[in-house]
């Protein structure tokens, strides 16, 4: 096979491969050379795994308290969507846990490479715009509190919520058509970003829209309206005697969290467009893509683990509602250990009338 009629790989994704030709193969998507996995292949596969552990059960807990335990208001359900985003994200992590380990090899077929990367980017969008949206009604609540108690109502955060749905699943629609699977031996499938089979100038220019696309508007202008809002908050906040709010801290340590996890790799995905013309930064991306995209995958399990640290009342509520499910379970088990109990009592013991009866048919015989 000729260099020309190969396809081209990107790192436009956290799923995606980081190389350009089948010869060429990078160490966080790619299949390696040695019978033993490199030591970052590992490190992937632990920090996934963490990810899924801590994610699955703790972002579910998130979404039974915001969604069916707590009242219905517009602060908590800006909570749930973002737990909803990131419990099913991790929910597909097995999937990629799975093709790290056994050397990159996708054997799900094309549709869930398209659904799996979809969903990567779908939740990296859904998160950074209801932390935008969250940064600007706090920046309202308190700069026009007027205007926010008028038009901060359920009915438009449903639609607010809905918009913020619909864009984010826009902007990840690429995966659902350039993803693809490929074989490269026997044995082997890879999943990889098929922008063109030949045209490299259209591989490029497609590489580089979706790459710029992502990091203007699912980090920096995001960004940027973050810093703005919350810096008024905080200037707000010192002028005021109130005590510290609970919310504003909760927010922020999210915030924080998210662009600490995801500023490398937006980093590394820019730094990858360097590679087209220069292989000067090729071993930089060999090690610093693996470590940005684990990084990444944390942000979908920390938030629960924020909201635990910082807020008292979820600490609360979440130690009454273990202490309630145990009692009702232990309650249940009690309860079903004392019908067994008379079951087999009255099993083996008679009634007073099954006495009698029988009595009466042995005076009859």
């Amino acid at each position: 096979m000729e260099e020309a009629d190969q396809p081209f790989y990107s790192s436009l994704d956290v799923f995606d491969n980081y190389s350009y030709t089948y010869e060429y193969y990078d160490l966080e998507e790619s299949p390696h050379d040695g019978e033993q996995p490199h030591v970052l292949h590992i490190v992937s596969i632990v920090i996934y795994s963490l990810a899924f552990l801590l994610g699955v059960p703790g972002n579910a807990i998130v979404i039974w308290f915001t969604g069916f335990k707590w009242d219905k208001t517009v602060s908590t359900l800006w909570f749930l969507n973002l737990a909803i985003a990131d419990f099913i994200f991790v929910l597909f992590l097995p999937l990629h846990i799975t093709y790290v380990a056994t050397n990159f090899h996708w054997p799900f077929g094309k549709f869930l490479c398209k659904i799996n990367s979809f969903i990567a980017v779908l939740n990296m969008f859904a998160s950074v715009f209801f932390l935008t949206v969250i940064s600007l009604d706090r920046f309202l609540f308190l700069a026009r509190p007027s205007f926010s108690l008028t038009h901060r109502t359920l009915k438009k955060f449903t639609i607010v919520s809905g918009i913020i749905w619909i864009l984010a699943a826009i902007i990840a629609s690429p995966a659902l058509y350039f993803r693809d699977t490929t074989e490269i031996s026997k044995t082997v499938f890879i999943c990889f970003n098929n922008f063109h089979e030949h045209d490299r100038t259209i591989i490029l220019k497609t590489h580089t829209w979706l790459v710029m696309i992502r990091f203007f508007i699912g980090y920096l202008f995001p960004l940027l309206t973050m810093i703005i809002c919350y810096t008024f908050l905080a200037k707000r906040m010192e002028k005021t005697t109130q005590p510290s709010n609970k919310f504003f801290w909760t927010v922020l340590a999210i915030i924080v969290a998210f662009f600490v996890c995801w500023t490398p790799y937006h980093i590394f995905s820019l730094l990858e467009l360097k590679v087209h013309h220069s292989g000067v930064y090729q071993e930089w991306l060999r090690i610093g893509m693996p470590i940005s995209t684990s990084l990444a995958f944390i942000n979908s399990c920390i938030n629960p683990i924020l909201y635990v640290l910082i807020s008292k009342i979820f600490r609360k509520q979440l130690g009454t509602s273990v202490a309630e499910i145990f009692k009702h379970t232990l309650r249940d088990i009690s309860q079903t250990g004392i019908k067994s109990e008379q079951l087999m009592d009255s099993e083996n013991n008679p009634t007073r009338c099954e006495v009698l009866d029988l009595e009466q048919i042995k005076g009859k015989i």
